[in-house]
């Protein structure tokens, strides 16, 4: 009988409850990405044209360096894992940074990858190596980059210029995530991803909003 009262008790009571903690820290989880650096150096500024920027647009940023090899695996797991997913969404690009005087070098790696990929949101920016590496440290990364100006990281750069990623994260030591790394495809998959939705999701609660603004006046 005692058990009885019990289960009534605890489905009336203390299961709703349970639920309603869970919903609220995932609510809380998926409607905030937090901010580790502002006011990251526009890609724009070395662009020659000035066609490409991150003002505006939702980045994945990348430093593949000219080891060609290294550099080709990084690039296909991010294609594969995360471009194809979000490549017909507004506001989406990739951007490749790399160092001047490998056009020729990635040239068969790009038509190679174009081969399998509508990459009209991959951005291939060319530039010397010192500011490769100022654009880089504008990130405020505990990272760095390698001689060949490769980053084993991708980065995530807003419409704002600024980084996002994780302060909770329970891979580091710190708690921080500032990169992704493109050699694991299980980073890429649960973590990048993941982050690239929430990110989704505040820009449409924020249209939402000014919707039901613009409706209200």
């Amino acid at each position: 009988m005692k058990s009885n009262k019990f289960w009534v008790l605890f489905s009336l009571f203390i299961l709703p409850l349970v639920f309603y903690i869970f919903l609220s820290k995932g609510i809380y989880k998926y409607a905030n990405l937090p901010i580790l650096t502002e006011n990251v150096i526009d890609v724009k500024e070395i662009d020659s044209l000035h066609k490409i920027s991150f003002e505006n647009n939702l980045t994945i940023l990348c430093f593949l360096g000219d080891e060609i090899n290294t550099a080709k695996g990084s690039m296909f797991n991010l294609n594969q894992t995360i471009y194809k997913r979000y490549y017909q969404k507004p506001l989406f690009q990739v951007v490749a940074i790399l160092p001047e005087g490998t056009q020729q070098q990635y040239k068969s790696v790009i038509e190679e990858l174009s081969a399998y990929t509508d990459i009209s949101k991959w951005q291939f920016v060319y530039a010397n190596k010192p500011t490769i590496q100022l654009i880089f440290n504008s990130l405020n990364t505990p990272y760095v980059l390698d001689n060949n100006s490769y980053s084993e990281n991708a980065y995530i750069v807003d419409m704002n210029l600024r980084l996002r990623g994780r302060k909770d994260d329970e891979d580091t030591s710190d708690g921080k995530l500032y990169g992704y790394s493109m050699k694991s495809i299980s980073t890429l998959k649960n973590k990048m991803k993941d982050d690239i939705d929430i990110i989704y999701y505040q820009l449409k609660k924020s249209a939402e909003k000014e919707a039901r603004k613009k409706r209200e006046n």
